[in-house]
């Protein structure tokens, strides 16, 4: 699990971006403030090892496989 603040998704600032070995996914949750949690995107990939926020913003994923992978996520057109 990362908590994400950067500048190419501002609008995740704030969210916790959670890895999923088991769910094949990356799943982005936000926080209202009182404790309480809600799903707010749910991007089903792969198994996902681990998931960072790099200091550019970018989201770094690490697949969890034989061959392994390193993926860089950016916006659209970055």
């Amino acid at each position: 699990m990362a908590f994400y603040n950067g500048k190419m998704f501002p609008q995740w600032n704030g969210s916790a971006l959670i890895s999923g070995l088991a769910s094949k996914a990356l799943v982005r949750v936000t926080f209202n403030g009182l404790g309480g949690v809600k799903p707010a995107e749910r991007w089903e990939v792969w198994r996902v090892r681990d998931v960072e926020v790099a200091p550019d913003g970018a989201v770094w994923m690490i697949e969890d496989s034989k061959t392994g992978g390193l993926v860089r996520v950016t916006p659209k057109g970055s």
